[in-house]
């Protein structure tokens, strides 16, 4: 099978002599938020951005000056994670990847600071091929990628737990991260200002803060759900991969560079079209092994050339993420990339309210092939129909035709099946209310007992069984395929009754009508402010003046680069690699150690602000 996957790599990779070399690339948007834009929440300014910046599918985000956040991985630790071994030859393939060997942070950056500067002297100095420079880097890539032009392997440290290991941001000490702390005193202080410790502890551009900010969905979910609302830890060598994917839910992803040498990226617009044109390639290519593997793409092991999707159409972007940086991708916007050198990141996913509509949209693809969710889409959408302050009036309409969508199936597929003999047991048995207020650890532990056995949906409403397994669950969709028995031995178990599922739809629409009263059109539509009650945070009218660039469409027809291309051209300008670990070091602030006073002995020790106990 191996041989076969090889051959059907190398036939998609084998090209007329005359392709030109190299990919050329569009690069994708910038942006530059001032210190008042920057201290506000990030969803407002994600929001606010929103409209130009997810027609590319990713965009940066470079902080104002002064932001200077320190590196709080522990860099001295003895604690060894695991990483991945990744051939770049075989990207194409979609084949697992081995285990590469375990390191400290410490030992991992001398290897990858080893590995590198070896490279660069067997392919630039030693050879007289000039500097080594980011675009030569992108070449070498693709080439041992798309071309197999050589056999390289490469270790990645990738989807390392912050909670088990170390975050590269602060804690909050007010309540705001899932691995934070909260102290009281704290608490009654005023917001720290911009620049300060304090404020990189406490605020909202914190990878470990996003998902709780205010106007988050994310922040309704309580249970930690790592690489969700609890951050992952990535260290990175030259060309370690992360392979094409969208992330889980479609939800938003925000990534922080936080030390170390840059990260190529590329991003193909969130739309279904775009999304779906890049499966198709990734299926043209990967016949025979999606075959053995229905859901391949979800494996994150591929990698192929963006030449392909421009051959097809499909658009596709890029972003030189530096050190300091964000880089963002909207939902079900497909992203991939690599390392061109040692370096650390961190990276989380977030939700504004104008994602339900892609939570929909994955949670009926993910039952198209039987894949679970990382959490219930109806009860989350339920759950926010508990806090309808928290959403603008488009937000709201979004949220309504959801429940309009799944209570209107729920009703009907009910109906049928009652007439068609299935017995209604409910009144016979105590089952436990679904609770809406948040969704907690026992939460999501009864959800995941309550999966159809055949779309792997959680059965979050109602749940038909039959009198023949003990344990076999099915959604009402596809209860016909669980077994062979009569109807009449099959019986429906309903946690929501019809009363309670309409009179959230109608609160719902109550709470709309209100909205639509009160606005009185003097309100600027350019950004939707999702606030919460107990938020301070609003945008300044300076913020909503601010203009935002020419849509995309204009500035393709005229062949113009996207929004802030030439100032992060002319930022980094300078820039020459290095691969020292003594350069990375001086690149970031690391946290110093600090003396930690025990109550009950004399005796001290030093530890990280940040590590793990």
């Amino acid at each position: 099978m191996e041989e076969k996957l090889l051959q059907q790599a190398i036939a998609n990779s084998r090209v007329e002599t005359s392709r030109p070399q190299g990919v050329d690339v569009p690069v994708g948007p910038t942006f530059f938020p001032t210190v008042e834009e920057f201290t506000l929440n990030p969803l407002v300014y994600i929001d606010k951005i929103r409209p130009i910046a997810e027609k590319y599918g990713i965009c940066k985000i470079v902080p104002p000056p002064g932001w200077n956040p320190p590196l709080c991985v522990d860099m001295k630790s003895g604690k060894q994670f695991e990483t991945k071994n990744q051939k770049l030859h075989r990207l194409q393939e979609g084949v697992t990847f081995g285990d590469g060997d375990e390191y400290t942070p410490g030992e991992y950056m001398k290897m990858a600071s080893e590995t590198a500067t070896r490279y660069q002297d067997l392919n630039y100095d030693s050879v007289g091929k000039g500097p080594m420079t980011p675009e030569k880097l992108e070449q070498d890539y693709w080439k041992m990628v798309d071309l197999q032009a050589k056999k390289y392997s490469v270790e990645y440290g990738n989807d390392i737990d912050t909670g088990k290991f170390w975050s590269g941001f602060p804690l909050s000490e007010r309540g705001r991260a899932h691995n934070g702390s909260t102290r009281r005193a704290k608490q009654k202080q005023a917001e720290p200002a911009f620049g300060t410790d304090d404020f990189y502890k406490e605020t909202w551009w914190n990878l470990n803060n996003i998902s709780s900010s205010p106007g988050s969905v994310l922040r309704h979910v309580k249970c930690k759900i790592t690489g969700i609302n609890i951050p992952w830890l990535y260290f990175g060598c030259l060309f370690s991969t992360f392979c094409w994917h969208n992330e889980d839910n479609y939800l938003y992803s925000i990534n922080y560079h936080h030390a170390g040498a840059p990260k190529q990226w590329y991003g193909v617009p969130g739309t279904r079209k775009d999304a779906d044109g890049l499966e198709r390639i990734f299926k043209n290519n990967l016949s025979m092994k999606m075959k053995e593997v229905p859901d391949l793409l979800h494996h994150i092991t591929t990698m192929f050339s963006p030449r392909l999707l421009q051959q097809a159409n499909i658009p596709v972007y890029k972003l030189l993420q530096y050190p300091g940086e964000f880089v963002v991708t909207f939902p079900r916007a497909f992203h991939g990339g690599f390392s061109m050198g040692p370096n650390i990141g961190e990276a989380v996913n977030f939700a504004t309210s104008d994602w339900i509509s892609h939570g929909s949209d994955a949670s009926e693809r993910y039952r198209s092939y039987a894949r679970s969710a990382v959490f219930s889409h109806d009860r989350l959408t339920f759950t926010l129909a508990r806090y309808l302050e928290e959403h603008s009036l488009p937000s709201c309409i979004m949220l309504e035709k959801e429940l309009e969508r799944v209570i209107s199936e729920e009703l009907r597929l009910r109906t049928r099946l009652l007439e068609q003999g299935v017995r209604d047991v409910s009144s016979q048995i105590s089952l436990p209310k679904n609770r809406l207020d948040q969704l907690d650890e026992s939460s999501a532990d009864y959800d995941d007992k309550r999966l159809c056995f055949s779309c792997k949906h959680v059965c979050f409403f109602s749940a038909v069984a039959c009198e023949c397994s003990q344990s076999k669950v099915s959604c009402l969709r596809h209860s016909h395929y669980m077994c062979r028995c009569q109807t009449h031995m099959r019986y429906m178990m309903m946690w929501s009754t019809v009363a309670e599922m309409t009179e959230t739809l109608e609160k719902v629409q109550k709470h709309i009508s209100q909205l639509t009263k009160e606005k009185d059109g003097t309100v600027s539509e350019e950004i939707d402010v999702v606030a919460s009650s107990t938020s301070v945070e609003s945008p300044s009218k300076s913020l909503q003046k601010r203009p935002l660039p020419e849509p995309v469409e204009s500035r393709m027809m005229y062949g113009e680069s996207a929004p802030g291309v030439e100032q992060d051209k002319g930022k980094h300008k300078n820039f020459r690699l290095d691969f020292s670990v003594d350069h990375i070091e001086k690149g970031a602030r690391l946290l110093k150690p600090r003396i930690r006073i025990s109550l009950s002995a004399t005796t001290s020790k030093t530890d990280s602000e940040n590590s793990t106990p």
